[in-house]
């Protein structure tokens, strides 16, 4: 079998784990995107870092993360509000790069009004593309934000199954 061939078969379970191509991010946006490494910011994250959106903190969310990397300081926190299974407020404070502030201030807006399980959805790719991309070196900071997102919905469901039982 030739290495790329594992990644061929649609009905395998790793095929839910590997990087989508850029033609496949291109064709899910219907649009295309720049091509080789970007190496400065452009006006939309230079202007979602300098005025990020959805920043603050949101008492009594219905869920929350807090997500840090100590070998770089960075940390970020964010809380949501879900009122019939769809998010009505999210919010985030954030630390670290112009990319993070920008990825995750992006996040929030890709999340709201969504429901939970289309807030599930939103990956790192879909982040960069709604920014028309960031710098290569600071592709890891769009993780932040979709992370948190998870881990708070994850807070959300886990305290909603409690509620429940």
């Amino acid at each position: 079998m030739k290495r790329g061939d594992r990644y061929r078969r649609s009905d395998s379970w790793k095929d839910l784990y590997r990087k989508k191509t850029p033609e496949e991010i291109e064709l899910e946006l219907g649009m295309e995107l720049l091509h080789g490494p970007i190496l400065f910011y452009n006006e939309l994250v230079a202007d979602h870092c300098m005025n990020p959106r959805n920043v603050g903190e949101i008492a009594g969310a219905d869920g929350y993360a807090h997500l840090g990397d100590p070998t770089c300081g960075d940390w970020m926190r964010l809380w949501i509000k879900v009122d019939a299974n769809r998010i009505t407020d999210i919010k985030f404070q954030s630390t670290g790069c112009a990319g993070a502030i920008a990825t995750s201030s992006m996040t929030t807006i890709l999340a709201m009004g969504k429901t939970i399980e289309e807030t599930k959805r939103i990956t790192g790719e879909d982040v960069i593309a709604a920014l028309g991309g960031i710098p290569g070196r600071n592709g890891d900071c769009s993780l932040s934000g979709v992370s948190a997102l998870r881990e708070a919905i994850g807070d959300y469901e886990q305290k909603k199954s409690h509620l429940s039982s």
